[in-house]
């Protein structure tokens, strides 16, 4: 065999592999998922859910002609504001804060009965502008939760953008990637702990939305890649000064 054949035949064993790797993780069960907002987290999190089997639409707020890219890689149906959510188990929110205080009056209407997810971090002046509840230290989702006007799940705010992206593999995998996640309903966490296992990560439960905070910007789960030992470390030794010097850094950074 010559050796350009050798690489096609390497080139072609790897290429199953990689697909039996994204069928051991991709099992989805055909949920209705609405993701708001298509950058950085709701581009990749639109990627798995709908290679993992899931029917899923995507809006933001410059309109679904801005999503056509996205849509012809992934198969997801761009809407409205006022249409995404229709019918949807879950609504993932991935928008800056700036953004989550308009969107009900830019027309987003979210299902009594549906799943909310927050995946957003605080950044004042670095990307958002200055929120004085959020300065003084009221919990973020929970501040998310009064603009939507629908309890939410805190979850995909820590995990860096790459790993979410391809750092996904099989359950049982040793090193998997875990992720915090907090809210105050246990069916609405449960649903999302499957989802979360769907598309190739573990799941930590990090108690009630009161608790969210410990996964906040600048604590030990942050940011960082860990697994669900080193998840559970870290949310033991956040504390709440930890964000606070978070922003006062970045803050003091945007303004030199």
């Amino acid at each position: 065999m010559d050796r350009g054949s050798v690489s096609a035949s390497a080139d072609t064993v790897e290429r199953a592999e990689e697909a039996t790797i994204e069928s051991d993780i991709y099992e989805g069960n055909g949920m209705n998922i609405a993701i708001v907002g298509a950058g950085k987290i709701g581009g990749a999190l639109t990627r798995h859910l709908t290679a993992a089997g899931h029917h899923v639409r995507i809006a933001n707020r410059r309109g679904p002609q801005t999503l056509a890219e996205l849509a012809a890689e992934t198969g997801a149906v761009p809407s409205t504001l006022a249409e995404v959510a229709e019918d949807a188990q879950v609504v993932i929110v991935s928008v800056t804060m700036d953004a989550i205080a308009e969107l009900r009056m830019a027309g987003l209407v979210l299902p009594d009965d549906a799943v909310v997810v927050d995946t957003n971090n605080y950044a004042p002046v670095i990307r958002d502008r200055r929120f004085e509840e959020l300065d003084n230290g009221v919990i973020e989702s929970r501040w998310a939760e009064r603009q939507l006007a629908h309890p939410v799940v805190k979850v995909f705010n820590t995990i860096p953008v790459a790993d979410l992206r391809s750092g996904g593999v099989p359950a049982g995998t040793p090193g998997r990637i875990a992720l915090p996640i907090a809210g105050d309903s246990p069916a609405a966490k449960a649903t999302m702990i499957d989802l979360i296992d769907q598309i190739g990560f573990d799941a930590v439960d990090a108690g009630g939305l009161d608790d969210s905070w410990r996964q906040q910007s600048g604590t030990p789960v942050f940011a960082v890649a860990l697994d669900a030992e080193g998840v559970r470390k870290g949310l033991t030794e956040a504390h709440p000064a930890q964000t606070k010097a978070w922003r006062a850094h970045w803050v003091e950074v945007a303004s030199a």
